[in-house]
């Protein structure tokens, strides 16, 4: 076969593997991301190795499109309305379970004698969540209650800071590496995170101009994806967060257009064929054997770290809303799931620090798995204790 033969090949078959995925998935309650990843594990250079070489030069521009796409759909769930109705509460435990998990697993892992990057890397990681399976178990439960609210508000809104502190971490691992002068860090730390969100208003008020007067349809879908991709090809050639650009961007739509949800379904409904790549592609890139056998233990140290510091940031963002203990360790419980931003995350961490990849993605990779599948479980049970889901 020739390379155009093989990439069609290809292609299809992942597109396939997709599908008896969510099949699989539908049936056995697995999430369909931990499937994604098992099956890239097997196909790739760890399992079988069927998948071509030129699958390594397809994977960072699908992985960008991708994360625009998240990034997008993200900053769709930022509505003012949302914010206004339980707002004060929303930010101050957002903002302490995001602080905390990053404090916790930072702290947690400076010991462990691993490159300073690293600890501080897996600090921003550790504070993503994954808003697809978190909101998949309320729907599930069709719970429509105050806490599942809050939980959709904060899904959406803590990786905005996560996104915003992770890129602050980035600059200061590159500074303490000697990557970046130390003085700098501050202003480049300011360029990535206040360029994308910039970028992002920017390209937003057009965005919703245009959003209710295009036809819904084909010219909506043209339209949205043509705006998502801008975004992400000009935040790249700027060189400022690509997922804080298309958040803004998103925001600013769900907010100003006058048709606002229909760039979001249009996104919506080509969104999962990427996905599936992204996530079939993450697991097959991933190389086992170059893992010390010493990261499992680096591995489970991140896990109960993050779990040890959602829990704690919950605890602490409850104190200082006024609410109880158990409300706020609730609270940490349901925001456990974690998977394509924090794979994203891991990717832009791999390309600036390329000396660091072949340990960060696989034990990313590892921890997504375990998320995935003790994440949803972690969710529901805290939906139902809180005593107001059915």
């Amino acid at each position: 076969m020739d390379d155009v033969e093989i990439l069609l090949v290809t292609l299809g078959s992942l597109f396939l593997i997709g599908l008896v995925a969510d099949l699989i998935g539908r049936r056995t309650k697995v999430p369909r991301v931990t499937l994604l990843i098992v099956i890239g594990v097997l196909v790739g250079s760890s399992g079988f190795d069927v998948l071509p070489d030129s699958s390594r030069e397809w994977f960072p521009v699908i992985a960008d499109m991708a994360l625009v796409m998240v990034g997008f759909l993200l900053g769709g769930s930022l509505t003012l309305a949302s914010l206004r109705r339980q707002g004060k509460l929303v930010i101050i435990m957002s903002v302490a379970v995001v602080a905390v998990t990053a404090l916790v697993v930072l702290v947690g892992l400076l010991p462990m004698g691993v490159p300073v990057a690293m600890p501080i890397l897996f600090a921003g990681i550790a504070t993503s969540t994954a808003p697809l399976a978190t909101v998949a178990v309320i729907d599930e439960l069709k719970s429509r209650s105050p806490f599942a609210e809050l939980i959709r508000a904060i899904v959406a809104i803590d990786d905005a800071w996560g996104l915003i502190g992770f890129s602050m971490l980035v600059v200061l691992a590159a500074s303490l590496s000697g990557d970046t002068p130390s003085a700098g860090f501050i202003v480049l730390a300011f360029q990535e995170v206040a360029g994308g969100i910039l970028l992002g208003l920017a390209l937003g008020l057009p965005m919703a101009y245009l959003t209710g007067r295009v036809q819904k349809g084909e010219p909506t879908q043209a339209e949205a994806l043509g705006m998502v991709l801008l975004c992400g090809g000009l935040a790249l050639w700027l060189d400022v967060s690509y997922l804080l650009a298309a958040m803004a961007m998103g925001m600013m739509v769900t907010n100003l257009a006058r048709h606002h949800r229909r760039p979001f379904h249009a996104i919506e409904g080509i969104e999962w064929p990427f996905m599936v790549l992204f996530f079939v592609l993450s697991g097959a890139s991933v190389e086992f054997s170059a893992l010390p056998p010493q990261m499992a233990v680096f591995v489970a140290a991140y896990v109960l770290l993050r779990i040890t510091g959602r829990l704690a940031g919950g605890l602490l963002g409850a104190v200082l809303a006024g609410k109880s203990p158990g409300y706020g360790a609730r609270t940490g419980l349901a925001l456990l799931p974690q998977a394509g931003v924090a794979l994203g995350m891991t990717l832009i961490a791999a390309e600036r620090f390329p000396e660091l990849a072949s340990v960060m993605l696989p034990t990313v990779v590892a921890a997504t798995v375990i998320f995935e599948v003790i994440g949803p479980l972690a969710t529901r049970y805290a939906l139902v204790r809180s005593s107001e889901a059915p």
